[in-house]
């Protein structure tokens, strides 16, 4: 374990990227290699399992290709998109493709086994994201591929398998799946057979930064490394990220911008409520608190797509000679259902106040600042059910690269945004725990490319807004559990 780099994957939904980072937290190589995803019916979000190796391994490959020297490579750690898992058969082949956390199928799975009793065991309130309903959905409609798996396995578990031969993954990646207890640190019998599972099909569970095992010769070879090296256990995506940017210090939250906003604390005992989806934590005995919304940069690049000639560059610009408010138009954001806090499967997005001045631009401006008092309703009921304010929000993901959101956040919400400029900071928390594995001295994990800070006027415009905002989902509510009754979806 002399190496003085380290391979930090992030398998996303949308990408396997490969950061090489030395041990002063530089990142000296990267590549990134693209995921499909197929949408078989409404509702429905699959990926082919293979793909996950097949991406991670091109992408590691062409990133140690860059290097001078492979052999300085001392570490491989992955962190990854969360909730999603694939059935396997006894040889680790996948019976029938990856479903997606986003995936939104078990409408009536979650109705009918989402409890207070699911929620105290697991931290998470019943929603579309956890495996635990997808699995159930499964045991109804596709009960034989269920009875064939050998093995359920989250995204780390898979790639373990190809690379270590090892069935296994850390406590902070099967937890999301939602068949955990918090409180135990393992599976709990009681959710894996509401699931309709047995215990003996889930992966071989280990504390983040351990060993999974060694890299095989082949799985090396495909890696472009010339020996096998350790393969550490790594964490979700999110807690990850969290990780990089230092949340551990209290008042700080990081929020990713990204296809959803995800927006968390750390926290130093379990606590369950609807403010908060609960996770395990990247340091022993720690927890993160989540709150998300499952419509962020996805929405905004719709409706640029759908309504503004798919000229992003072009409608920011337009939205940002608009006044607070869109001159009337407020949007409630919940494009696909409404998460924290009210766990809505059936909630749907609605568009208020349109009259005839309005533009695409005033559209887009909208959902900007409809996803900015989303996030404020999100911190108020955090704040209130931990006792400890968020002063400070840390920022990445695409949305964050745009000036114009991010000082609507920061209006919106009353806290300072700090804009980080590290590309993949998901990927800086996997190299952390890499670095600390092979006994390297921890470096900062973030570097600060701006901060915005709230604008008087502009955040008490806002306030202004939130009151009519906080009536929208109590008003509409049962409109959209008749629309998604009579529309199925």
């Amino acid at each position: 374990m002399t190496g003085d780099l380290v391979v930090a994957v992030d398998c996303s939904t949308t990408a396997a990227k490969a950061v090489v980072v030395d041990a002063a937290g530089s990142v000296v190589a990267a590549a990134s290699r693209p995921l499909a995803t197929a949408t078989p019916a409404p509702g429905f979000h699959e990926q082919d399992a293979t793909s996950w190796y097949d991406a991670t391994a091109a992408a590691v490959a062409a990133a140690v290709g860059a290097l001078g020297d492979p052999a300085r490579v001392g570490a491989v750690c992955v962190t990854h998109q969360r909730e999603s898992f694939v059935l396997l058969d006894e040889a680790g082949v996948p019976l029938r493709p990856a479903i997606l956390w986003v995936d939104s199928r078990a409408h009536a799975e979650i109705a009918e086994l989402g409890s207070a009793r699911v929620h105290a065991i697991s931290g998470k309130p019943p929603d579309t994201t956890p495996a635990l309903y997808k699995l159930a959905w499964l045991a109804r409609h596709e009960p034989e591929a269920l009875a064939r798996a050998a093995a359920v396995a989250d995204v780390q578990a898979y790639l373990a398998l190809r690379l270590t031969g090892r069935l296994a993954t850390s406590h902070a990646s099967a937890d999301t799946l939602g068949l955990f207890s918090l409180e135990r640190l393992d599976w709990s019998g009681e959710l894996v057979a509401l699931a309709g599972l047995r215990t003996d099909q889930l992966p071989a569970l280990v504390d983040a930064g351990s060993a999974l095992g060694d890299l095989t010769p082949a799985a090396a070879r495909d890696l472009g490394l010339p020996a096998p090296v350790p393969l550490v256990a790594g964490i979700g995506d999110g807690q990850s990220a969290g990780l990089a940017l230092g949340v551990e210090e209290v008042g700080v939250a990081y929020l990713n911008l990204g296809t959803s906003m995800v927006c968390g604390v750390t926290s130093q005992e379990y606590l369950t409520s609807p403010a908060f989806r609960t996770l395990v934590g990247a340091r022993p005995g720690t927890y993160v608190l989540e709150t998300v919304l499952n419509a962020a940069a996805y929405l905004a690049s719709w409706a640029v797509r759908q309504f503004g000639d798919g000229d992003l560059a072009a409608t920011e610009a337009a939205a940002a000679l608009l006044p607070v408010g869109a001159e009337g138009l407020l949007t409630l954001p919940y494009w696909n259902a409404a998460q924290t806090p009210y766990w809505d499967p059936s909630a749907r997005g609605a568009v208020v106040g349109w009259h005839g001045r309005h533009t695409p631009a005033h559209l887009y401006r909208s959902i900007l600042e409809g996803v900015a008092l989303e996030l404020r309703l999100q911190l108020t009921e955090l704040e209130q059910a931990t006792g400890t304010p968020v002063s400070q929000l840390r920022a990445v993901g695409g949305g964050a690269r745009s000036p114009l959101w991010t000082q609507i956040v920061a209006d919106a919400t009353g806290r300072e945004v700090q804009v980080m400029s590290d590309g993949e900071v998901s990927a800086a928390g996997a190299a952390v725990l890499a670095h600390e594995f092979l006994g390297h001295q921890r470096t900062r994990g973030w570097t600060v490319g701006g901060s915005r800070t709230p604008d008087p006027d502009a955040a008490g415009r806002y306030d202004v807004l939130y009151e009519p905002y906080r009536e929208l989902y109590p008003a509409l509510s049962g409109v959209m559990a008749t629309l998604s009754r009579v529309s199925g979806v």
